[in-house]
């Protein structure tokens, strides 16, 4: 018999640990966005040199495992640079590499929806670059990416699990730990999923909001 009386008792435990995953989720996505970007100015450039680092950047995250690339940043990556990195921040910076090598292939899959006569266009009226890309480019290649932008965070979400094993007590360490108190692994990890389900389950109401609004922009 499934008994959630006592396992209730530590919900706000359960509800710190899904803010710790939603919180590292979201810096590793937007840390990752932005890295997502430097990565496709790389592809793009002019110089053999970046467009190789890009690609061998990419393939390496997209050829490994996360727990891999996790224990790289936490154990590895402070001897390297000399700074001892705290659990969750090693985490975060983990999911934000990983990441980012998604983002930009979703980017570079976004830029060749848009027509190449708009850039010909935009040079043509004597446009400067800067201008083009985000008075022309910009809006139309974040309407072209909502849905697999999301699907990527949403990912992160299901992956920032993998965090527990470097003892980051986000929503799965917290079943772990509240299992080993209470004798109740079913009951600790049927709460954990539904907090994961309500946080996944609005990430994609979400993304119904935003391409209903994309949709109305552009009518």
């Amino acid at each position: 018999m499934f008994h959630f009386s006592k396992t209730l008792t530590f919900l706000p435990q359960f509800l710190i640990g899904a803010g710790i995953t939603l919180g590292a989720s979201l810096l590793g996505f937007l840390v990752g966005t932005l890295i997502g970007f430097g990565l496709l100015a790389c592809g793009r450039s002019h110089w053999r040199v970046l467009r190789w680092i890009g690609a061998l950047y990419t393939s390496f995250i997209r050829g490994t495992p996360l727990i891999v690339q996790i224990f790289v940043v936490y154990y590895v990556l402070p001897g390297l640079v000399g700074i001892d990195l705290p659990p969750l921040l090693a985490g975060v910076l983990a999911l934000s590499f990983n990441s980012a090598a998604f983002v930009a292939e979703i980017l570079r899959a976004g830029l060749t929806r848009i027509p190449a006569g708009q850039y010909e266009a935009a040079k043509a009226l004597g446009l400067k670059p800067v201008v083009t890309w985000f008075k022309i480019i910009m809006p139309q290649l974040f309407r072209a990416i909502i849905p697999p932008m999301v699907n990527e965070f949403t990912m992160l979400v299901k992956a920032s699990s993998i965090l527990s094993v470097i003892a980051v007590v986000e929503l799965t360490r917290t079943a772990q730990n509240i299992m080993n108190v209470t004798y109740r692994p079913v009951e600790a990890f049927s709460v954990a999923a539904v907090l994961y389900f309500i946080v996944l389950f609005s990430c994609s109401l979400l993304t119904r909001h935003l391409e209903r609004s994309a949709e109305g922009a552009r009518a």
